[in-house]
């Protein structure tokens, strides 16, 4: 006879029939809710790694590269390529870059794959660059061209990153002084510059504010200083600054007009900066800016990239490439700024080149508290001379450039480099793509051929610019790393360089590279030049 409790438990009995289906109802349930949450993950898997088409793009890529958001409309495009050869536009051309007749021309498509990879120093292509050779345009002979047939795109995989539209510098605010003369010259006016980074490029200000100081100017250049702004969508006002002041503490004095602005406590970071400062990818700058906390005592900024400036002028935040101070830091300076700025002061703060006032503000810090220079990668003072091509070549992502507008310093055209940021994402621009036939395309500021073949170490600067005054061949190791030797005038290499760059109303980008056959740089180790003709490239980026 069954023992009592397993009498109670026998399937006969109600009570026992009922716990069972209770737990069999309770396993089922939970058999379910796994299933949903491996389906639902799964789900999510799928969706993650899924690739986005026409629209935003959400996938965060390897690394800390700022990435798209919903903000980030994809521009998409209806352009039908057409590589005829029309006379009146070689005309133009020649005439524009002063070119001889008999020039050689190519035309050459690059269609833009935005993918959810990391942003590539140098990305090979399994495609040539020159498969069928240049067209010699000589305008005695138009008939030798016309309806020329498009060679099939370059496809290019590029990182899903943000438009300079979406950029947001709320946080920030920036003052610089300058004269009423390099702010209006064509030469040195920033204008473009700071449309293109204190703006969405669409006339809106993208929350940057911009103090400028103008040195001994009018009534009426002070508003027609803030009328040219104010039309390109440049958040600015605009003072007068005073000449009768040393140099150094008109620089140190724009800490202080920065903290007492009225905006100010909207702000997170005040900078002061040169007239030639620019920032080529607003989220790049907003993301590093990430990893400190304003409201800490910050002095953020870069040495120079040559030990010999360093040396001469100190350890400090060198200013063309960008000073950025907390507020809590600001409020100091701004309490001790008489002390700051004293005779004394001033001539501490000479270096044998003159009062500077990264000195004196430097100073101004160490002496009254213990913030030291926080030291940001990625900032460029660019205290270069010569040709600056071995920088811009190297597949290098800046966050701040400096000292391109000549004058002794090197020539560069910023401005034109990041239109191709506005359809491709900001780090396009200066991206490399290696073609099979050894052309290298730095993307907006050269395409360049290697002849005797790329058989060097691309993730090495090439040395083709100089450090001034005092060349010792090490001045910039400590920065850019030791730097691969020249290949100007070695018969190695031969460039195209950019020269003019348009965002097209259909959302390509044109592009127009030339090269002079009496280029200096362009002769093999005898002198004797690579090209007997002057060229053109023109390149045009689709979406």
């Amino acid at each position: 006879m069954p023992a009592p409790h397993q009498r109670f438990f026998t399937l006969r009995n109600p009570f026992s029939r009922c716990v069972l289906f209770a737990v069999a109802l309770l396993v089922l349930l939970a058999l379910s809710w796994k299933s949903d949450r491996v389906d639902d993950v799964t789900r999510q898997i799928i969706k993650a790694a899924t690739p986005k088409t026409k629209g935003s793009t959400y996938q965060q890529p390897i690394g800390d590269a700022p990435v798209a958001t919903e903000a980030d409309v994809v521009p998409v495009s209806d352009h039908v390529m057409d590589c005829s050869v029309k006379p009146s536009y070689m005309e133009e051309l020649k005439s524009a870059y002063e070119l001889q007749d008999g020039f050689q021309y190519l035309k050459r498509y690059v269609k833009i794959n935005r993918e959810p990879i990391a942003r590539k120093s140098i990305t090979k292509l399994n495609q040539e660059f020159l498969p069928n050779g240049f067209k010699t345009i000589n305008s005695n002979f138009p008939n030798n061209y016309g309806q020329e047939t498009c060679l099939e795109p370059l496809q290019v995989p590029v990182s899903q990153s943000p438009f300079p539209a979406t950029g947001n510098l709320s946080d920030f605010m920036f003052g610089v002084s300058t004269t009423f003369k390099r702010f209006n010259s064509s030469k040195t006016t920033p204008v473009d510059e700071w449309t293109y980074w204190l703006t969405d490029g669409k006339g809106n200000s993208n929350g940057g504010k911009l103090v400028l100081l103008l040195l001994d100017a009018s009534e009426e250049q002070i508003l027609e200083a803030k009328t040219v702004l104010d039309q390109r969508g440049v958040d600015v006002d605009v003072y007068h600054s005073d000449s009768r002041m040393e140099m150094a503490v008109r620089y140190l004095t724009l800490v202080p007009t920065l903290y007492n602005h009225p905006e100010r406590p909207n702000k997170k970071w005040l900078v002061t900066c040169d007239d030639d400062t620019f920032f080529p990818s607003v989220h790049a700058l907003t993301k590093k800016f990430e990893e400190y906390d304003p409201s800490e005592m910050l002095y953020v900024g870069t040495l120079s990239e040559d030990v010999n400036n360093v040396d001469r002028h100190g350890s400090q935040a060198f200013g063309g490439a960008g000073v950025f101070l907390s507020v809590p830091l600001a409020e100091q300076i701004n309490n001790n700024y008489d002390t700051c700025k004293t005779d004394e002061k001033i001539r501490e703060a000479n270096s044998g080149w003159g009062p500077q006032g990264d000195i004196l503000l430097r100073k101004c810090i160490y002496e009254n508290s213990d913030v030291r220079l926080s030291v940001m990668r990625g900032l460029y003072q660019l205290d270069l001379y010569g040709d600056p091509s071995g920088f811009y070549e190297s597949g290098i992502k800046p966050i701040s450039l400096h000292h391109f507008k000549g004058g002794g310093w090197h020539s560069a055209l910023p401005w034109y480099y990041t239109k191709i940021a506005h359809i491709c994402g900001e780090d396009c621009t200066l991206q490399r793509f290696q073609t099979a036939d050894d052309f290298i395309i730095s993307t907006s500021f050269s395409v360049a051929h290697y002849p005797h073949g790329v058989d060097f170490n691309l993730k090495q600067m090439e040395r083709t610019f100089a450090a001034a005054p005092q060349d010792k061949g090490w001045n910039l190791d400590y920065v850019f790393d030791p730097q691969r030797p020249s290949l100007l005038k070695t018969g190695r290499k031969i460039s195209w360089d950019l020269q003019d760059a348009i965002v097209n109303d259909d959302n390509t980008v044109s592009q127009i590279y030339v090269r002079k056959a009496d280029d200096w740089r362009w002769v093999d180790r005898n002198g004797e030049p690579m090209a007997k003709n002057d060229g053109i490239i023109e390149l045009v980026w689709i979406p």
